[in-house]
């Protein structure tokens, strides 16, 4: 674990889009050099349906995917990785031996809105 990051500005904060998304397709990367899923997730009308490489699979299945609402930042450029293009980055915390535990809500919340 390292300490805090260098404290920014407000303005800072807003240049990073959080948004959050609908997993709508979850399928396996085996070409992937780590363990990993394709996803595509709906972030909306304005935002449209968009591709992540996520290195999940310790804590999740395809079928728990499925569905499920996921935050991203949806303002990175796009990133080739391997076969696949991953335009977002889905938002997660370590667990104790350093595996992804995706970023939830506890409500149903608006497909699309940004994180505030």
């Amino acid at each position: 674990m390292s300490g805090p990051a260098a404290q920014i500005g407000f303005d800072d904060f807003r240049k990073v889009d959080v948004r959050l998304g609908r997993v709508v397709e979850a399928a396996p990367f085996p070409e992937a050099r780590k363990p990993a899923f394709k996803l595509k997730i709906d972030f909306g009308p304005d935002i449209g349906v968009k591709t992540s490489s996520a290195q999940i699979t310790r804590h999740y299945t395809i079928d728990q995917l499925q569905g499920r609402l996921v935050a991203a930042v949806v303002n990175f450029p796009p990133r080739q990785i391997g076969p696949f293009m991953s335009e977002v980055l889905t938002l997660g915390f370590p667990d104790a031996d350093g595996e992804v535990v995706l970023v939830g809500v506890d409500r149903d919340a608006v497909v699309g809105g940004r994180l505030f």
